[in-house]
């Protein structure tokens, strides 16, 4: 659409009442797709509308789909699949882009980057088309956090990710807990997910690498939240619980919070920058007994 074009603004839908027709054709595909949190949203800008022209009849009925938006909200049961049947998910899916790119450039052309670490570009073919495939995650600052509390909120209007490399200083990805780094990258879209492409340029990254000790906090906040989302669960499932517990604090488990405790509270750090870290891991293994 163009606002040079003749008519533009004389048409049906260029009205009050068009857009508002428009909407409530909106919120019912929302409502149709199971985004119920969206159907509130939209019928934010329709009520004050039918409110200033006293159309009684229309504000029973869009009350009338609101109430079944949020009953569908309460009612609204996640179905959560297990990890193998995602990853057989994301594979088919990857596996049909890669045959559209070899279709496109040639088979021998394209070739896969598994790993996340940073690619140095003077090793690769200019003759190759390279994709790099890694997994991300929602970022959220901690004031987002304190906001985005329900499923939905978790999952909507993304537009900050971020992923992981870990790394140890002689170039291995893994090493002993006292040897092991790691590098979060965070990337920032130019629109927020979901939208209606797939893709979306990346707009900017930040990089930022945890030290080991940094690296260990992480994972004891993780094992504390994982701790505490188990046993506050309704209704309690014991054998989720019993998962998470023997992943957590189980004999066998190696570089579990015994071992980081041996490594990293054994001694109180010579390094006057460290005793900072020093006393978040102590309060984080405080935590996580108390749990």
């Amino acid at each position: 659409l163009s606002p040079d074009e003749d008519g533009i603004c004389s048409g049906r839908y260029f009205s009050e009442s068009g857009l508002v027709g428009l909407l409530e054709q909106a919120a019912e595909l929302f409502s149709t797709g199971g985004l119920y949190e969206t159907v509130n949203e939209v019928y934010k800008i329709v009520i004050p509308i039918l409110e200033a022209h006293r159309d009684f009849r229309k504000l029973t009925l869009t009350h009338s789909k609101l109430q079944k938006a949020f009953d569908s909200i309460i009612n609204k049961v996640l179905v959560r699949q297990d990890t193998a049947n995602k990853t057989c998910c994301w594979v088919a899916l990857f596996s049909l882009r890669l045959g559209f790119y070899g279709q496109c450039f040639g088979e021998d052309a394209v070739e896969v980057i598994k790993d996340s670490a940073p690619v140095d570009k003077r090793k690769l073919d200019p003759n190759k088309a390279y994709i790099q495939i890694t997994f991300v995650e929602p970022y959220f600052d901690e004031y987002e956090k304190k906001d985005r509390v329900t499923y939905f909120e978790k999952n909507f209007n993304l537009s900050r990710f971020m992923y992981t490399t870990p790394f140890t200083m002689d170039g291995r990805p893994r090493g002993e807990l006292s040897e092991q780094y790691k590098r979060n990258t965070i990337l920032t879209t130019m629109h927020a997910f979901p939208y209606v492409k797939t893709r979306i340029n990346v707009i900017q990254k930040e990089e930022f690498i945890l030290t080991p000790i940094e690296v260990a906090i992480e994972d004891m906040r993780k094992k504390t939240q994982e701790l505490t989302a188990a046993t506050n669960q309704e209704p309690p499932d014991a054998k989720m619980l019993q998962m998470v517990l023997q992943g957590s604090v189980g004999a066998t488990v190696n570089q579990g919070p015994l071992e980081v405790a041996q490594v990293f509270l054994a001694e109180i750090p010579a390094d006057p920058k460290l005793y900072r870290h020093h006393n978040k891991l102590r309060l984080c293994f405080k935590e996580f007994i108390m749990r």
